[in-house]
């Protein structure tokens, strides 16, 4: 299969062989042995073959999605070629029935009810400049002010065209006759100059009215766009977020829509200026001469098929720009909050060096663009001058003729100059426009996006919840991969359940679902027997109380956090949680209280003070479900016990899901579910489990071993050392 990403994550493509004896890539070869296993996975919209044996991962290869069915393939091909390696070597295999696709008749892959052949792909549709339009949607309530702003465009144009027109009668009818020895009539040199002033202050006033205009609706227009963008973000499904890097959706919203912002403003107004002025320009020469009219238009024909010609260049380029620049705004995105982990491991100058490198990048990108548009520019000012020296002659032989007198060229020369001039800048507005439809296409990638959790077209309100969980066959994939498989569960109200299992196990999927940050693909979840997408989203999570494994906290006091879920909580209610959640103690002893600020995502507090505070977060909003996922797992035994108080306060009188590292913290817990491949293997208290020696009592004694070997090493002992 072709791998088109490196071990860095960029794009370099190299062939991955399989034969009946070896992986190989590039001179590297990579044995099959018995034992060895191929898994396919992917995050964030990289996909992964993982090569691994009884003792663990072996190598890693990396590709894009586009890869991913001639992955699946090579899974198949893999788990083909170690079934016939197994079956020569008289080793029994498990009968497994071969699936197969009922349109093309390709094996599917094991763990997928969906080819990977047959699987329709997503068209991209490419970046357009009537993009734009879509635009108009925000525009909209403020037509009367844009419309108002067009208004004033017109009259102003106007006004500025008006000088020009003033110097006919001052060459032929004043300065002409005067060489010629007549007399200088001053009433009209002083209503001609009057004429001249007043047109000039006419059109600064009008043209600095509609400026300030249109840019405080443009403004207005771009917040409306970020909010609605924003709003629309946070709507959507964690999925979303899954394939999505910080920095880039942090670019869409910021600077794009600047960006977009100063193209109303300016550039927009600009163009619309300049189409008014070439259009009333074009009446007013036709108007006093048209041959000489129709002279002027001799390099529309070429400035038109040039900007046909470099506007698809220069609008892909654009918008390869635009994703290149997400690429160098993703390392700061990466490296400015994990901070702590680059100088922890001393890896400021690898940082330094991807920086670099997406920045040499976002450079080459941008050479090659500004290549074809350094071309462009100057060729449309060469083509204006030469349509400027035709008008002269044209122009000086038709004053010979005696067709049009020294006034009347002046004057059309002057509306020449600004016909082209204005030519020359509707020509240049075609790198804005192109740059502003790249931007608002990416904007508009977020806004088309629709959640994979809807909301109720009429949501059953919740009343008086008691916290019973049901999954009747539940089932859930990820893209074509199944992770959870026709799982059945009844959670009583009140009822403690501990989720085991081998990581990949299911476990998290199953408290996302449960959380719906995802919905289910088949079967469905129930609370007090109403399906929960039934219910409206905020309404349903109103009664979660969530408590992750590594807590975030948000840059603000030790009090806005706490109260997060709960704004308008009471200072009293603030305090409580906090006592509850055995966090009041440390939280006076900080500088300020309550009110000290904690850093961004908690820096300045330990991990386990970090924990309890979200645990006291947890408290405050009084939830009748909560979900502890490996809430314990990364603290120490002290810290344990501190956060392990604060939990048996939490979980009294609530229906709890706990997912626990140690399996020890789960012995309270009224049901243990062994999960494993998406699948309940065993429910049961833990001394029934542990009778059955079963899925459950392999891991409690895996698990026992390793603390006894962990104990053994810190007493100085090496395990298995008798003498």
């Amino acid at each position: 299969m072709a791998l088109d990403l490196n071990s860095d994550l960029h794009f370099r493509t190299h062939t991955l062989l399989l034969s009946r004896q070896k992986f190989t890539l590039e001179g590297q070869e990579w044995p099959l042995k018995t034992g060895m296993a191929l898994r396919l996975s992917d995050h964030a919209g990289v996909g992964m073959l993982e090569l691994s044996d009884t003792h663990g991962r072996i190598v890693v290869w990396r590709f894009t999605m586009g890869q991913q069915s001639q992955a699946a393939r090579m899974v198949d091909q893999f788990q083909r070629v170690m079934a016939q390696r197994e079956q020569a070597a008289g080793q029994t295999l498990d009968d497994t029935a071969t699936r197969t696709c009922p349109q093309c008749g390709a094996e599917l892959p094991a763990d997928s009810d969906e080819c990977p052949d047959c699987a329709p792909e997503a068209p991209q549709a490419p970046p357009s400049t009537w993009v734009l339009l879509r635009l108009w949607r925000f525009a909209r309530p403020y037509r009367w002010t844009l419309l108002t702003g067009f208004l004033l465009t017109l009259a102003s144009t106007a006004a500025t065209l008006v000088p020009p027109y003033l110097t006919i009668p001052l060459m032929d009818r004043v300065l002409i006759p005067f060489q010629n020895g007549q007399a200088i009539d001053k009433g009209l040199v002083l209503a001609l100059l009057g004429g001249l002033f007043g047109s000039a202050l006419l059109a600064w006033g009008l043209g600095w009215t509609r400026t300030w205009l249109l840019a405080l609706v443009s403004e207005r227009i771009s917040s409306d766009l970020r909010t609605t963008t924003f709003d629309h973000l946070l709507a959507l499904s964690l999925d979303y977020f899954g394939s999505k890097r910080t920095g880039d959706l942090m670019a869409r919203i910021g600077s794009e829509t600047d960006r977009i912002s100063v193209f109303l403003s300016l550039h927009a107004l600009d163009f619309i200026t300049d189409v008014l002025m070439i259009s009333m320009t074009a009446v007013i020469l036709f108007s006093i001469n048209p041959w000489l009219a129709l002279a002027t238009l001799v390099p529309l024909p070429f400035i038109g098929w040039m900007i046909h010609l470099v506007r698809d260049r220069l609008r892909t380029g654009f918008e390869k720009i635009d994703r290149v620049w997400g690429e160098v705004t993703n390392v700061l995105a990466d490296t400015i909050p994990g901070i702590r982990v680059v100088k922890a491991f001393a890896q400021e100058t690898r940082e330094a060096r991807r920086f670099k490198r997406a920045n040499e990048h976002n450079l080459a990108v941008n050479d090659r663009i500004n290549k074809t548009w350094s071309l462009f520019t100057p060729t449309v000012t060469l083509l204006t001058e030469i349509g400027l020296l035709v008008v002269w002659a044209f122009g000086i032989w038709l004053v010979s003729q005696s067709e049009i007198t020294v006034g009347v060229l002046t004057a059309f020369i002057a509306y020449i100059g600004r016909f082209y001039g204005r030519l020359d800048s509707m020509s240049r507005i075609v790198s804005v426009t192109q740059k502003a439809a790249s931007g608002a296409k990416r904007i508009f990638d977020i806004l088309d996006h629709v959640s994979n959790v809807p909301e109720p077209t009429a949501p059953v309100p919740l009343k008086n919840v008691q916290g019973g969980l049901q999954m009747e066959a539940v089932g859930f994939r990820y893209g074509s991969r199944s992770v959870i498989r026709k799982l059945s569960l009844d959670i009583r109200p009140g009822e403690m359940i501990g989720l085991i299992g081998h990581s990949g196990s299911g476990k998290s999927t199953l408290v996302n679902l449960l959380c719906r940050f995802y919905d289910v693909s088949e079967g469905a979840i129930r609370i007090d027997g109403i399906d929960i997408r039934r219910v409206g989203v905020a309404d349903f999570r109103r009664h979660i109380g969530l408590v992750l494994q590594e807590p975030f906290l948000f840059f603000g006091t030790i009090a806005e956090n706490i109260a997060y879920g709960k704004p308008d909580a009471s200072r009293a209610d603030i305090v409580a949680a906090a006592r509850a959640a055995h966090a009041h103690e440390f939280i006076l002893r900080l500088p300020q209280g309550y009110d000290s600020l904690v850093g961004e995502r908690g820096q300045g507090l330990s991990g386990g003070e970090r924990q309890r505070i979200s645990i006291a977060r947890a408290l405050l909003i009084d939830p009748r479900i909560l979900i502890l996922d490996e809430a314990t797992s990364s603290v120490d035994t002290e810290t344990e016990k501190e956060i392990q108080k604060a939990l048996d306060n939490l979980v009294q009188g609530r229906t709890t899901i706990a997912i626990a590292h140690r399996l020890s913290t789960l012995r309270k817990a009224d049901r243990l579910v062994v999960m494993d491949r998406g699948e309940v293997v065993e429910i049961g208290p833990h001394d029934e489990l542990m009778a059955l020696r079963g899925a459950y009592w392999r891991l409690y004694e895996a698990q026992a071993r390793k603390e006894q070997e962990a104990a053994a090493l810190l007493d100085g002992d090496t395990p298995g050392d008798d003498a």
